[in-house]
């Protein structure tokens, strides 16, 4: 290879080196090894190789000051001389030579952004640095640039071009990050998953590894860190050639799957032309390799002893298998060694296969080391030969075509959907017209024939009224002539007979004529209900029986809230004794009561606030107040009872206060586990808790601690409805929100849905939406940042479990509870996996309140992060 004394400055040229490696440069005949039908369809692509030389480091300038740098290179005529001695000297060509001071963009542009652009047109590509332990291999390949972007690698600057030249919502990258150690395959983003195994296609002969960890890029930030994280799992260890010399080989895999379909074709109407000719998209995949190999070493430089030497054995067999494989295919030779490494079966399609490959070659320039750099130079040197067909991979993307005609179904069957219901409700108005008209009709009919009959009545009586009368008058013209002729008496008889012969047919005639219109209207009746359908019919029987029930269902109503009222009614009402006396009830003693037996009223809750006000005048409320300590169960409760009715009132809740009520009250709950004073109790403080300036004193005092005890206690439903009244009052004051929370009282709130009574769980529910009510107002004002402390204590799973609940009340507070949660960019993410996406979605388009409604739709469109996961699933609000 090199040229003997004579020829100081022999050029090492590769036999089939060309200065330009064209994309679609032809093969030369000496080296194809692929059938004419291979060819057919494939590109030649000799693997492209660039030398890289590192400056001297510290150590260098102090051991090798006297001495001159072992190589010498010529940039723009693509040379690199290697010095032998001081007069003699080999010189090599290379595709690329990058000087000391070449920046880490140049190297990229040279070396890797050819590869990339492949890449992305459907090919697969692979960039490798190859070289002696500490020459810059990893510093070229896996620097992240964090201090300093100007010194960003070849992996940071590829990913960018890739995600600057696809689109996010059609085209997709996974990422695999892995190292080949000690001849185990283990996985950098997973450090758990280290024995990986290589599968090898039998047809096409393609490698893959199904076991690797693989994750989806969207960003440049995520990619950096998934980097990072790989860079933190691969093993380093300090040589005496490199404090952090690499012990394994870094493989970083990327597949890139890209539409080549124009964007334009994504509209709504390029859908439906290719729905209806059901012509699916084309799709490439093309996949770029990244392979930071680690440093060849010899044994007596490195100073390895120990695991480290093992180490150093497996790397240096590893890269004589490489070397060993470059140098078959650079030869032409019928078999090649690609099954003595893993490293040579991972690159089986880099070298030799369908990869168009970039090789950078990094040296460094200590004559000390001048026979590593030989070797790696003369390894750059038969790489060049290695010719690789390249092969574009295209297929249709028949899953994207799919998921369009599942879209294309769903709205059909959404019409269809639609166009049966107003089918069905056209037949309902056809049957209820068909209804009203033979009602109508029936009417009718029936008023006709009311009237002929009426008519044919009061003809035939007036008829017989005149035979009566000409009869009478004929009987006194008999009896003034004295004599009457029995001819003429015979003629008028038989006169009168045929009248009267004649009325009658007329009567019968009436009679037909009233039976035949009965039989046509029954005709008519029995052939209107017959056009109608049985379906018409048994929801003819539905609708009656559902109004039978409905009634029941008010008269129990009405039943309920009779006992509700005489149950209030019973704070008003004094307990009478056998013996007329009211000794051993200090309640009852008093003399002011006594009108409370005659207050009631026919409204209940008007009678009951009558008597109570006036008991309240009468008595005194610190008496009332008194009686809450009283020995006397009995006199307790409705001592109780009566605070809890005048703190109903807004007028008494202040001087309720003031008086020491809502420290009883408080001492009440303390104190007494009587569940009907808890219950009244509770419900008394909720009266108060309605108040801004009472709900601080509340929490003075330490009342959304008793309240959470009595919530952890209680099994009535009633008691933990105004348990959870008091707290849901509570949670709509903005200044309470940490101390609610801190306290117990959001813990408390959510503890209560276990009662799963629909009066509880909606005062659960209006809580919860007062709580998001307030955060949401607070993070507008800039006054808080963070997630939700509902997130926090875990209320959006039952937040969203009861989004579409049937209880109307439920539904619209957690739905308002959801919109505010959702106005919150940091809420986002946590909603979104917590499925609440959804719910807003059908809150903006089913809520039957429109304020609900465009509220959920400003928060939708208003969030960067909803919109961007909206458009991954390609919904339009």
């Amino acid at each position: 290879m090199a040229t003997g004394g004579g020829n100081r400055n022999g050029v090492h040229k590769s036999p089939n080196l060309r200065t330009s490696a064209s994309f679609k440069s032809k093969l030369p005949t000496s080296n194809v090894r692929r059938s004419a039908a291979a060819a057919a369809d494939s590109v030649s692509g000799r693997v492209r190789v660039a030398v890289r030389l590192r400056p001297r480091n510290t150590e260098e300038l102090v051991a090798d000051a006297d001495f001159a740098d072992c190589v010498d290179l010529q940039p723009e005529l693509k040379r690199l001389k290697l010095r032998k001695n001081n007069w003699d000297s080999d010189t090599f060509e290379f595709d690329e030579v990058l000087t000391e001071f070449a920046s880490q963009k140049r190297v990229y542009e040279v070396v890797a952004k050819p590869v990339v652009e492949s890449v992305l047109e459907g090919y697969n590509g692979t960039v490798m640095a190859y070289g002696q332990t500490g020459t810059g291999k990893t510093y070229t390949l896996g620097r992240l640039g964090d201090e300093d972007t100007s010194a960003r690698g070849i992996m940071v600057r590829a990913m960018e071009d890739i995600l600057a030249n696809i689109s996010p919502e059609i085209d997709s990258i996974s990422v695999s990050f892995l190292q080949l150690y000690m001849e185990s395959i283990q996985d950098l983003l997973n450090p758990a998953n280290d024995n990986i195994s290589i599968v090898e296609d039998q047809k096409t002969g393609d490698v893959s590894l199904p076991g690797a960890t693989v994750w989806e890029i969207r960003d440049q930030q995520s990619f950096i860190q998934l980097l990072r994280l790989g860079e933190a799992h691969r093993i380093a260890a300090n040589t005496k050639l490199n404090t952090e010399s690499s012990r394994s080989h870094a493989l970083l895999m990327v597949q890139v799957k890209k539409s080549v379909v124009d964007r334009d074709e994504f509209s709504l109407e390029a859908q439906n032309r290719s729905i209806g000719n059901l012509r699916p998209p084309m799709l490439r995949k093309g996949k770029l390799i990244v392979v930071d190999l680690a440093g060849s070493e010899r044994i007596h430089k490195s100073g390895s002893e120990g695991h480290m030497l093992e180490e150093a054995k497996s790397i240096n067999l590893s890269l004589s298998a490489l070397g060993k494989c470059i140098n078959a295919l650079a030869e032409n030779s019928p078999h090649v060694p690609v099954r003595d490494s893993k490293l040579t079966r991972l690159l089986k399609d880099s070298f030799g296969g369908t990869s168009r490959t970039s090789l950078v070659v990094t040296i460094g320039p200590s004559p000390r080391h001048r026979a590593e750099t030989a070797s790696t130079i003369m390894f750059g040197q038969r790489a060049m030969k290695v010719e690789n067909m390249l092969k574009i991979k295209e297929e249709f993307d028949y899953k994207s075509l799919a998921k369009r005609l599942e879209m294309e179904i769903d709205k059909l069957m959404a019409e269809n959907e639609r166009q049966e219901k107003v089918y069905e409700n056209e037949i309902e108005r056809i049957r209820l017209e068909a209804q009203k008209r033979v009602a109508e009709a029936e009417r009718n009919y029936v008023e006709a024939l009311e009237e002929e009959k009426t008519k044919c009545q009061m003809d035939y009586m007036e008829s017989i009224k005149k035979l009566e009368e000409k009869w009478t008058t004929n009987q006194q013209k008999h009896a003034i002539n004295g004599e009457i002729n029995n001819g003429a008496r015979n003629e008028e008889v038989a006169e009168l007979k045929k009248l009267l012969q004649d009325e009658v047919c007329l009567r019968k005639a009436a009679e037909d004529e009233i039976h035949n219109l009965k039989s046509q209207l029954f005709r008519f009746s029995k052939l209107e209900l017959a056009g109608g359908n049985s379906d018409s019919f048994n929801l003819q029987q539905v609708l009656e029986e559902e109004s039978c029930q409905k009634k029941k269902l008010e008269e129990e109503v009405r039943v309920l809230r009779s006992q509700l009222a005489q149950m209030s009614i019973e704070a008003n009402q004094t307990r009478s004794y056998p013996d007329g006396s009211n000794s051993g009830n200090p309640l009852l003693g008093l003399d002011s009561l006594a009108p409370l037996n005659h207050m009631r009223s026919r409204d209940g809750n008007n009678g009951d606030r009558a008597s109570i006000t006036n008991l309240h005048e009468q008595v005194g409320l610190q008496k009332i107040l008194s009686l809450l300590e009283s020995e006397d169960a009995n006199v307790r409760i409705h001592a109780v009872k009566v605070v809890a009715n005048l703190a109903a009132e807004e007028g008494n809740q202040e001087k309720i206060v003031e008086a020491g009520g809502l420290t009883s009250l408080l001492m009440l709950l303390r104190t007494y586990e009587d569940e009907t004073i808890r219950r009244i109790a509770a419900g008394a403080i909720a009266n108060l808790a309605m108040n801004e300036a009472n709900q601080e004193l509340i929490m003075a005092q330490g009342g959304i601690c008793l309240l959470a005890i009595t919530a952890t206690d209680a099994e009535d439903p009633q008691t933990l409805r105004m348990v959870a009244g008091a707290i849901a009052n509570l949670c709509g004051n903005d200044k309470l929100q940490m101390r609610l929370r801190s306290e117990g009282g959001i813990k408390a709130l959510l503890g209560m849905v276990r009662c799963r009574h629909p009066d509880v769980l909606s005062q659960v529910a209006r809580g919860i939406a007062n709580f998001a009510k307030c955060e949401s107002r607070a993070s507008t004002q800039g006054s808080r940042h963070g997630r939700s402390l509902l997130i926090d204590d875990g209320a959006l799973p039952w937040i969203v479990q009861n989004a579409n609940s049937e209880a109307s009340l439920i539904r619209r507070h957690v739905e308002l509870a959801l919109c505010h949660l959702a106005q919150h960019e940091v809420n986002a993410k946590d909603m979104i996996s917590g499925g609440a996406l959804w719910e807003l979605v059908r809150i903006s388009r089913d809520c039957s309140r429109e304020d609900i409604r465009a509220l959920a739709r400003r928060t939708l469109t208003s969030s960067s992060t909803f919109q961007s996961e909206l458009r991954r699933l390609r919904i339009e609000v």
